[in-house]
């Protein structure tokens, strides 16, 4: 099953999160969603949310952007 994808550039804390965490709500445990965003503040937000919930952080990359300059690319598995 291919992973969800999630395109939060251009949001500030907490709005990332906020819909990281309603979009794995509705998804099934083992389901997995890719998370595009562009604050640098998520690099410390995205890897306490899953140290702090049933959520699998999977992999985060960075990526160069012409618009963002940099995009933060996260992998999280929903967990429990």
């Amino acid at each position: 099953m291919p992973a969800r994808e999630l395109d939060v550039k251009g949001l500030h804390c907490p709005l990332p999160i906020l819909r990281t965490r309603a979009l794995l709500n509705g998804m099934e445990t083992g389901e997995e969603l890719v998370v595009y965003a562009t604050d640098p503040a998520s690099v410390i937000d995205f890897r306490h949310f899953c140290n702090t919930t049933d959520n699998a952080l999977l992999s985060h990359e960075t990526q160069p952007d012409e618009v963002h300059k940099t995009v933060f690319i996260y992998r999280i598995r929903r967990g429990v």
